[in-house]
This record gives C-alpha cells, structure tokens and sequence, in this order.
C-alpha cells in the first residue's frame, strides 16, 4: 500500500467519524427563532427584565384569539364551547371569555377577605365620622343599579367594602358581553383570552397549544360553519415566525442546491463529479451546526438561513480544484502546490474576518461567525484531504478553457474600465455621505420576521380587549416577596396622584390582589374590638333610617376579620387573580420583583420624565420605570454600533493578516481595494433603493469581503508577466455564479433578516470579482 493510499483511507475515516459526530450532536440540538436569542450575555437590570418578559412572562403565555363571521348568536356559541374544553385541558392555566365561571368563587373570596383587601380599610373609616358617611353611601347606593347587591350583602357589609374592592380590582378596561360571551368593540367578534402553561419561549409547547385551539374550533364548528377562528400573542409569534423560517429555509435550500446542481452539471457535464463536488457543502453545513449546537446550546433560525446561503461559497472549493486541474494525480498534486496555498490564505481571511463576530457579546451575531468559521474550514479541510483520494481513476469535467479564453480577452481589457470604476465609487461615496442619518435601522423591529398583517391583527385584538400594553413599566425589586409588596404599595399610591393629574390611564400592581404582610396587619389594626364597634355604629346611625340591630352580622364580621389568617399567595389560586399575581410578582435567581404596567392616556404617550421624578420621591433603593420599546430599541442600536465595529476588527484583522502574509502595504493594497470598492458600491445601492441597513446587511459586507478575497488574491500578482490560466478564470467564474445563486435566492425570501443578505452578498461578489479584474496589476493571460 502505497504511503498516499494509506493517507487517503486514514482521510476519508476520520471524515466519515467527524459526519457521525456532527450528525449526532445535530440530532440532539434544539433550533429557535425568537428574538431572544439575539439579547445580550451580559444585561443591564433593564434587559434582563426585558429577555424575561421574552422568555418567560404572563405575556408570552397568552394568546389572544378572534372568532369571525356567522352570526352573534353562533360565534358566542362557538366560543363558549371552545372554552369548555380547553378548559379541560391541563397545557392551559385558565381560558376566558366573558362566561362567569369564576364569578362565585371569585365573589366568596373576596367576601371573606375584604378587610385585608380594601384599600379603604383605615382608623378613620371605622370612627364614627367614617362609618356615618360610608353607610350613608352604601344607603344612597340601595337606589343604583347595584341596589339588589348592595341590599344583600348590607347587614354585613354596611360600609361597602366589597364594592370599593369591585371596583378597585375592575378598574381596567374589559370587553363587552354578547351573548354571554365577550366580542369585539363593533360586536363582529368574539373574544377570548387564554394563558398557557409554558412560557412563551417553549415554541413546541406553544405550538402544542395552538394545535388544540384549532382542533377544538374545528370540533365546534363543523364542516360548513362560516366562522373563522384568528389568534395572536408572543406564542403565536413564536410558533408563526418558527414555521415562516423553517418554510422559507428548507425551500430555499432545495431551489438552492437544484440551481447549483444543474449549474454545476452544465460545467461538469458530469454526475459523478456534481455528486463529488457536493461533499464539502455538506461537511461544511453539518460542521457549522454542531459547532454552534456545542458552543450555544441551540441554533437560531437565522443561523440556518446563513447556512442554506453558504452552500454557495463551500461548493467553491470543489470547483477550483475540478476546473484548475487536469484531473490525474500529477496534476492534482501541482494544484496543491500551486493553488491551495491562495485557497487556504482565502479561508484564513474569511476567518479572521468572521472570528471578529464571536467577540460579540450577543448570541445570535456570534452564532453567525462561528458558523460560518466552522463550515467554511471543513469545506475546505474535505476539499483538500478527502476529496482528491475520492476521485476515481480517469476522473474528468469538460474541457471549459474556451469558457476561460474568453473571460482572459475581457479581463485584458477590464483595466480601461478603471476611471468609470473610480466615478462610480465617488459617486457611490457620495450617496453614503448624503444618506449618512438614515443609513441603519435602529429598530429591533426591523430582525422580526412577523407580517405586517400579523401586527395589525395583533394591535385589533389588543384593543378590543382591552388588554394592557406591556410597553411601560414600574419595577419594584428586593430580596423577599414581602419587601416587594411593600415596596409597590408605595409605588401605587404615588402612580395613583399620576392617574388623579391625569398623566396615566391607569396601572397594575400585584398588591392591589396580594398586599403586603404589613398592610394587612395595619388593616386588621384599624378595625375596632366588637363592643367599641358597637357603640360607634350607634353614634354613626342617628340621623340614618337604619336600625343598630340590622347590622349585627357586620360587627360579627369584623371581629372575625381582627384575627383571621393573613392572605397568601397560595390563598389565591383557585381565584382568577392568581394569574395577575403570577404576572405581576416574579421570584428568579432568590431576587424578587413587583412589576406595575402603567396605562398610557388615550392618544398620547407616557411623559418618561415626569415618573421618574415623581418615583424619584419615593425613596426606594430598587425602583425603576422601563419603556420596553425604548429599551429595546435601544439594546438594539447598541447591538447595532457593536456590530460595526466588529466589522471594521474584522476588516483590520484580514489586513493584518495580508500584512503578515505579504510583508507588502503596496501588495495588499491592492487586494483590498476590490473589496473596499465592492462594499461601498453595493452599501450605496442600497441606500438608493431605500433599504436602511440591519444587522444582517453588516454580516452580508462581510461575506462580500470573505468571498471576494480569494477572487482578489487569485488576480494578485508579484510578477507581472506571471500568466493567469484560463481555466483559474474559469474556476472564478463559476465559483462566482454558485455563490450569486446560493445567497440571490435570499433576496427573494418575504423574511427581512434573510432578504438583507441576500440583496448584500449577490450583488457584492459579482462587484468584487469585476473590481478585481479591474484593478489588477498589469495582468497578463495565456
């Protein structure tokens, strides 16, 4: 056995073991697409509140669902018989829709505990004065139309404290009852509101959610209903942006890997050698996953439309070595000798361009930059150590030196192209410097692959329900549950001068359900012993038309209430306030938080300012008021101006590698100088044609940089009179065409974040392979 028979057997095992390796860790890895996965390692206080909420808040677990067409009658119907099953169903923590299923025992509840609940429970209410006018004002009510209520419950409950606590926990906006069911404002949908177990950020299990709402709307309706079920929510989000990538990726890879396929085939003219030149595409892909599957834990969608992208440059190495050599094992040798040292200088730069990104401290960029480091060096590796003892024996393409001859006549002539080239670029530089405020998207917004359509539904559902906008918040933090509440009891009373000035709608606050210890006893401190009770109502009632002895009931109440057991947060789970409370009082990492959603006045937004001045009196250590949009927004133009910078590391990297190489300014001048020409004409065209940059149009440049380095080295030339085959044109060529065809089908994806490198790198390799040619040192061709 021949000593590179045995090199090839020992080759090809270790890549077949390497396949098996990546191949497992593929099957074991976990692939998402929410937004999550592109917020920062290392967050400020804001942040983290802010990738909870993402990944585990009361608002990622709700969905929020429509039921359109037919009839009132029958969309109250449908709805109310959605409801009862899924209320059976345990991946559901409570499903609404109007119906009053919790209203009795919402209503015992609330009964048994008003004097810890009330807010109005002080010293002042139970002296005489204060009985005087809260049983005149529970009298005058016998005449609203609360009067049965109030009749009811008035020997027990003379100073009306169940229905300040009514009033007190119904002070945000619900939606109108039809039917016994809840519809929309213009009464052409019902509503219902669901919350799931799982947190928003467990796709499956939201999507598991999902498919029982359906099967449950389809049970109900029938075959010939014409109603029509809608839903929103994170989750919803989730699952639809999940299922749009994974869509969009799997089609455009197949379409993808056809088009390069019959590509390849036209210039091969040969299955064996498209199969062959497939294989380091495919170690490069496998590689790329696992590598990010080990290092994160998880592949984000976006990661895979990078890779499905990066077919296209990997298959480039096949084809330099099919094309640039004469296909028998001399030769193959001479291209070794001859060639790989600029194919590998070309990975070394691609690298170093990529391993900028892995400095970032968001996940999802480095992702990015360790997948395409990882695929682009077992593509490589594969071409180089594997490939040439899989080639069997007389292995041949077709001859394609014509193709080549070609390209040698218009190259020869490209360098009278170099004054329009430097007008271009000028001009170029002149757009960018005009559209300089408006050149990037600061907008998290802009990496969501949800429809404009969705939004709009999401916005309708929101309104009709009234449900909160999350987008402002107070948080109150601490080390125990109980230095919280106490803390956002504080917090509340200060908000509610807020909505009494009006600067806010309205808030939340989970100790309007759960107050704190403290109060709660400070409620049970007000209330007077019995007979002390008995002689104030006697006072209280003189000028009343009531008797002393009608409320006998309230005075047994209260001396119940002085010693009953103080609320707990288990106390409430039975109730529908659990699922406030759940939402509103976080315990993570032995940190407790409050949080208290502020309700911005119709029309107009929170004056920020204004409440942190106003929180600012309170005195408390751990307040903070949050505008998650701005938050946001703001993290991710930080993510933004950090991704620009590890752009330009990553550019002064591959200079300085050039540098090391060559030992020549003048040399890699001229290397880079296509480059730097082909990024800033594709950036200017971009701008023209309106599209603001995002973060996957900077790792697009990248690309164009990545790519457009082995076309530039390849034309690079110590020696003049050193001749440039035919058939390295050719090889560039091709490999040129692979990529426009791996990364333009991006451009035609409906995602924003896969469309942006698509638009980018198409574009940019073909500049950079003609700037190239352009700028080339005096080259001479066979």
């Amino acid at each position: 056995m021949t000593t590179t028979r045995r090199h090839g057997i020992t080759a090809i095992t270790l890549w077949l073991a390497f396949l098996l390796g990546c191949t497992v860790i593929i099957s074991r890895t976990q692939f998402t697409t929410d937004l999550s996965a592109f917020l920062p390692r290392t967050p400020t206080a804001e942040q983290q509140l802010l990738m909870d909420q993402l990944r585990d808040g009361l608002a990622s677990r709700l969905i929020l669902a429509g039921i359109e067409g037919a009839d009132a009658p029958t969309r109250a119907r449908l709805s109310k018989q959605i409801a009862q099953r899924l209320r059976a169903d345990p991946d559901f923590v409570s499903v609404n829709n109007g119906e009053p299923v919790n209203t009795e025992r919402d209503r015992d509840f609330l009964f048994q505990n008003r004097y810890l609940l009330s807010s109005a429970v002080t010293p002042a209410r139970f002296g005489v004065a204060g009985l005087h006018a809260a049983l005149g004002d529970s009298i005058d009510l016998l005449a609203s139309p609360a009067g049965l209520l109030v009749k009811s419950m008035l020997p027990r409950d003379p100073t009306g404290e169940m229905v300040q606590l009514l009033d007190q926990l119904n002070s945000g906006t619900h939606p109108q009852l039809l039917d016994g069911a809840w519809v929309s404002r213009d009464g052409k949908r019902a509503l219902m509101l669901m919350q799931t177990r799982a947190p928003g950020s467990d796709t499956d299990a939201q999507q598991r959610a999902m498919a029982a709402i359906r099967q449950a709307f389809d049970s109900a309706t029938g075959a010939s209903s014409a109603a029509r079920l809608v839903m929103t929510g994170p989750g919803v989000f989730s699952v639809t942006s999940r299922d749009t990538i994974k869509g969009q990726v799997s089609r455009l890879s197949i379409i993808s890997v056809m088009l390069i396929a019959t590509l390849l085939l036209l210039v091969y003219r040969s299955f064996t050698a498209l199969a062959l030149g497939l294989l380091p595409v495919i170690s490069g892909a496998l590689a790329g996953v696992a590598a990010v599957s080990l290092g994160f834990g998880a592949v984000h969608g976006i990661t895979l439309g990078f890779g499905t992208a990066l077919i296209g440059e990997a298959v480039d190495y096949s084809i330099y070595l099919f094309v640039q050599s004469e296909h028998n094992d001399t030769d193959q040798q001479t291209w070794i000798r001859r060639f790989w040292p600029t194919i590998r200088l070309g990975v070394l730069t691609s690298i170093f361009g990529f391993a900028s990104l892995l400095l970032s401290g968001f996940p999802g960029l480095a992702q990015l930059g360790l997948y395409a480091i990882a695929g682009l060096i077992a593509a490589a590796a594969v071409t180089r150590f594997v490939l040439p003892h899989l080639l069997p024996a007389k292995f041949r393409i077709h001859d394609v030196t014509a193709i080549g001859h070609i390209l040698a006549a218009l190259v020869q002539r490209a360098a009278a192209l170099r004054w329009p080239a430097v007008i271009l670029l000028l001009a170029a530089c002149a757009v960018l410097v005009a559209n300089r405020a408006s050149l990037f998207n600061d907008k998290i917004s802009s990496l969501s692959p949800v429809s404009q359509a969705d939004v709009a539904l999401d916005a309708s559902l929101r309104a009709d329900m009234g449900a909160p906008d999350v987008r402002y918040l107070v948080v109150v933090s601490g080390n125990s549950q109980e230095s919280v509440l106490r803390g956002s009891e504080r917090v509340s009373a200060l908000l509610q001068t807020q909505v009494d000035q009006g600067e806010l709608a309205g808030f939340e606050s989970p100790s309007r359900y759960l107050p704190s210890v403290a109060m709660q006893r400070a409620r049970q401190a007000s209330l007077p012993p019995p007979a002390e009770l008995q002689l104030r109502l006697g006072q209280a009632i003189q000028d009343l038309p009531v008797r002393a002895t009608l409320f006998t009931p309230f005075v047994v109440d209260v001396a119940a209430a002085r010693s009953q057991p103080l609320l707990q947060a288990s106390d409430l789970q039975k109730t529908s306030m659990a699922m406030a409370v759940d939402a509103l009082l976080i315990h993570q990492n032995q940190r407790w938080s409050a949080l208290l959603p502020l309700t911005a006045p119709k029309g107009a937004d929170i004056n920020a300012d204004r409440i942190r001045a106003a929180l600012s009196t309170t005195g408390l250590p751990n307040v903070m008021f949050v505008d998650m949009k701005a938050e946001s927004d703001r993290l991710y133009s930080g993510y933004l101006h950090e991704a620009i910078l590890l752009s330009l590391g990553g550019l002064v990297s591959i200079i300085g590698l050039l540098l090391f190489v060559f030992r020549s300014p003048m040399r890699v001048l001229r290397i880079i100088v296509p480059l730097a020409a082909a990024v800033v004409t594709v950036t200017a065209g971009l701008a023209v044609f309106g599209q603001q940059l995002i973060i996957l149009h900077l790792v697009g440049l990248l690309l164009v940089v990545a790519v457009g380095s082995n076309y530039a080295l390849f034309f690079d030339r110590t020696d003049p009179h050193t001749l440039i085959q035919p058939r390295t044109l050719a090889s560039m060529l091709f490999a040129n065409l692979t990529t426009v065809a791996g990364f333009g089908l991006l451009a035609f994806s409906n995602v924003s974040i896969l469309q942006a490198m698509g638009v980018t790198v198409a574009p940019g390799v073909i500049l950079a392979l003609i700037y190239a040619a352009i700028f080339a040192r005096n080259t001479h061709h066979a």
